[in-house]
């Protein structure tokens, strides 16, 4: 608690500083962002370049990440960090040349790219590597050199070329991975599927304290150190968080096997702030300041390209994916636009407040930008990636029902725009993948929630986590309520693990992943169960 204090502290000297009207602008943030910092306000590439033969440790302890596949580039990332749990990642603030080579074959005997990046020590020398003009629907692999220090090999793909009539493609959907609540075990076996592209929907780290001994981890071996053992409230907090997180071997292994679409929740930030509007009362301009450090931190440890980069406490993180005819993804971020959760979040019994019109998830510019994209697909699936649950979720089957205030339940004036836009589009393969809330679901998407009987508009496929929650269980307590409660709801499973969906031309198949077990390592994977739905024809069945 002392540290929290401390570091208000310091977000208030520097919020006071510029003032909340200069604040709330972009400009004014960034500058309050590198007051409070000691950041350059322009990210410029202020230091003097350090010599590679400095460098005497391995520099790649995060590992290798690829993301955001297009037809002709391909994304790559690393991050330099010879001792990761030290501040500045233990090298000195000097900018490091990292030599990085992409190939047709892992063994790099058929080098197709090669060039030279500059890891900057005002991005905690994080590298992203945009490679441009290479063959479409090809996979690729990758590798960083530093000095004598060679990163592991990464595998990628491009995206097939704009319309291209592609039959098939392979994700993998995944959400929520408390450190503390246990082992990426789930990681480590998707690693090894056979996947086209990961979508990361959210919650990839969390702001809480993490203990000596890593929580349910219950390390005996190691002893994590004191950084972690508070909430992060400041850049440096959020960027050794991710350092601590990028240490997992199976998260690395899975950055490293796959291709990954990011996109956040909350926890990344703060747990379920609003826009502006934190979870707890301090000033706007306090929390954003804490904004602006939590979205920094991210854009430097995920694999994501330059339009991402962002401003003060501002990032756009919306954006679009094709591949071939066969899938558009247009991936959301429903938490830096959204209004404030009506009646206080929580659940709650919906009314006025809820209900109300002008109420929206996405913020009218996202929303706009959605339903244009729609109205100029061609693609056989639509696919929404995305980070809460869209479809309704009573929590009991009696008129008294309540609704959670900060999914879209809380929004059903924005659920409404958005199922009437892709209707308007004449989407009919809508499908919506969504995280955050620990448990995997299969849901048909109905035209009204309140009628059974109302037509079937798409299917929303929700990823359990990979660790939060602890070890759950294949039925929750709530699991007959639920399932009583919503006729749509037509699977429900809460063990850890991730849900893998192959989209074919004719249907797509969803394979929900599970492991027993996170509180200790080593779990086996198994399919809890498989659904199917028709192309043409929404609505899941068991496959």
């Amino acid at each position: 608690m002392d540290h929290v204090q401390d570091h208000s502290e310091e977000l208030r000297a520097a919020a006071r500083h510029f003032g909340r009207r200069r604040f709330l602008t972009v400009t004014g943030a960034a500058a309050a962002l590198a007051f409070a910092t000691q950041l350059p306000a322009a990210g410029a590439a202020a230091a003097a370049e350090l010599d590679a033969r400095r460098v005497t440790e391995d520099p790649f302890t995060l590992g290798v990440a690829s993301g955001d596949p297009l037809p002709g580039s391909v994304l790559l990332w690393t991050r330099l960090a010879p001792r990761p749990f030290e501040p500045a990642g233990g090298l000195p603030a000097g900018r490091v040349s990292v030599h990085w080579e992409l190939a047709r074959d892992e063994r790099f005997t058929r080098i197709v790219r090669r060039g030279l990046a500059v890891a900057h020590p005002e991005f905690r020398h994080g590298v992203h590597v945009e490679v441009e003009h290479l063959d479409p629907d090809r996979v690729f692999f990758y590798r960083f050199r530093v000095g004598g220090w060679i990163s592991p090999v990464g595998r990628t793909r491009t995206a097939p070329a704009p319309g291209a009539r592609n039959t098939a493609l392979k994700l993998a959907a995944v959400s929520c991975q408390a450190y503390h609540d246990g082992y990426f075990t789930a990681y480590g076996h998707l690693a090894r599927e056979d996947v086209d592209v990961v979508f990361h929907l959210g919650d990839y780290l969390y702001e809480y304290a993490v203990d000596a001994t890593g929580g349910a981890r219950a390390y005996t071996d190691r002893t994590l150190p004191s950084v972690f053992d508070r909430e992060t409230i400041t850049l440096e907090d959020y960027r050794l968080r991710y350092a601590l997180y990028k240490s997992d071997p199976d998260l690395r292994a899975a950055h490293a096997a796959h291709p990954f679409v990011v996109t956040w929740d909350d926890h990344e930030t703060e747990n379920n702030y609003a826009g502006d509007t934190p979870e707890n009362g301090v000033p706007p301009e306090e929390f954003l300041l804490r904004r602006a450090a939590a979205y920094r931190a991210y854009w430097e440890h995920q694999p994501l390209r330059r339009p991402q980069l962002p401003e003060g406490p501002d990032m756009r993180l919306y954006r679009r994916l094709r591949f071939g005819r066969l899938a558009q993804f247009d991936i959301l971020d429903t938490r830096q636009y959204r209004s404030d959760q009506a009646y206080g979040d929580g659940w709650q019994v919906p009314g006025p407040e809820s209900e109300d019109p002008a109420r929206t998830l996405t913020g009218a510019a996202q929303e706009r930008w959605l339903l244009d994209g729609w109205r100029a697909s061609e693609a056989r699936w639509n696919v929404l990636p995305q980070q809460v649950v869209f479809s309704e979720r009573r929590d009991r089957p009696t008129a008294d029902f309540k609704l959670s205030m900060d999914s879209w339940d809380g929004y059903p004036a924005s659920r409404r725009r958005i199922l009437a836009g892709a209707e308007a589009a004449g989407v009919e393969n809508l499908m919506v993948l969504t995280g955050d809330v620990h448990v995997g679901y299969g849901l048909d998407i109905k035209a009204d929630f309140r009628d059974p009987a109302s037509r079937t508009l798409g299917t929303e496929i929700v990823a359990t986590s990979i660790a939060s929650g602890k070890d759950g269980a294949d039925r929750p307590s709530n699991h007959d309520k639920l399932m009583a409660a919503n006729p749509h709801l037509r699977f429900f499973n809460g063990r850890r693990g991730y849900v893998t969906v192959e989209l074919g031309e004719e249907s797509a198949r969803a394979d929900f992943r599970t492991v027993p077990y996170v509180t200790r390592p080593g779990a086996p994977v198994a399919t809890a169960a498989s659904y199917v739905t028709e192309a043409g024809a929404p609505g899941l069945t068991p496959a």
